[in-house]
């Protein structure tokens, strides 16, 4: 059994600009498919565009609202969705609302700088457009 407490991750910052704490990750447990993390993304503020050549993503909200960018489709998301990002699949979720945006993100294979392709430039406000 692989048991991870969530007060022992620390938190740290992607290549797409958010915040996450691995909750379980290979490198850092030893379990060997996918990872699990959470993210925060702050109000007015949003994900660089990105793509996962390899890896499939799924991000389930558990706080707040946004909008999410799934290759050519934008639409609302809130607390409770769920939404699949196949690999290489554009992407970036922007937060709409007045709290912090917070996401549990899975993905198979497990998430790697490496894997992470950055498809525009940071804008001075921390988000992209």
């Amino acid at each position: 059994m692989i048991r991870a407490a969530c007060g022992d991750a620390r938190p740290y910052t992607t290549k797409d600009g958010s915040e996450i704490r691995e909750l379980m990750h290979p490198d850092i447990h030893g379990n060997r498919n996918q990872s699990l993390a959470e993210a925060a993304v702050p109000p007015g503020t949003a994900t660089h565009p990105h793509r996962h050549r390899d890896a499939e993503e799924l991000y389930h909200i558990t706080g707040g609202t946004g909008r999410m960018t799934l290759g050519s489709d934008r639409f609302p998301v809130a607390t409770g969705d769920t939404v699949c990002i196949p690999p290489g699949t554009v992407h970036a979720i922007e937060n709409t609302g007045d709290a912090a945006l917070t996401i549990l993100c899975c993905c198979s294979p497990p998430y790697s700088h490496e894997d992470t392709e950055l498809l525009t430039e940071p804008h001075e406000d921390g988000g992209a457009r």
